[in-house]
């Protein structure tokens, strides 16, 4: 693998906020994933189909959010990238809704450390590995 190209000196790109701005968990049975995290999260997704792809949509007011994906090349995995879902003030709130969803969670409850929190791994729906995080 090639290493990356030096930083350059000038052009540099300002990031405010979060370095991530969304992102999709993809699903194999959309009605499925829309239900389990529906069920897990005690919310409503509103729903879209657009450019081939159906689309739930996290509810939120945070300028960081993302969606359930169903379409062409949208393929759940227990591998590489993981993200961590908030899990509110306590996340066993969300953690325990997990199983009777249909997911199975990989780790439970871990204290990460006294300022960061704590967190618990799971496998959603459609087989995707996910993780959740609160300070509690």
């Amino acid at each position: 693998m090639k290493s990356p190209p030096r930083r350059p000196q000038t052009n540099e790109i300002k990031i405010s906020g979060s370095f991530i701005s969304w992102f999709e968990i993809p699903a194999l049975n959309f009605e499925r994933a829309v239900n389990f995290y529906n069920y897990i999260y005690q919310i409503t997704m509103e729903t879209n189909f657009m450019n081939g792809y159906s689309m739930a949509f996290f509810p939120g007011e945070s300028e960081i959010s993302g969606a359930i994906i169903f379409g062409e090349g949208s393929v759940p995995s227990d591998k590489g990238l993981l993200i961590y879902l908030n899990g509110g003030n306590d996340l066993d709130l969300v953690l325990n809704r997990i199983e009777p969803a249909g997911g199975r969670v990989l780790m439970p409850k871990q204290i990460i450390n006294e300022t960061a929190g704590y967190f618990a791994l799971f496998i959603d729906s459609e087989g995707n590995k996910m993780a959740l995080h609160s300070n509690n």
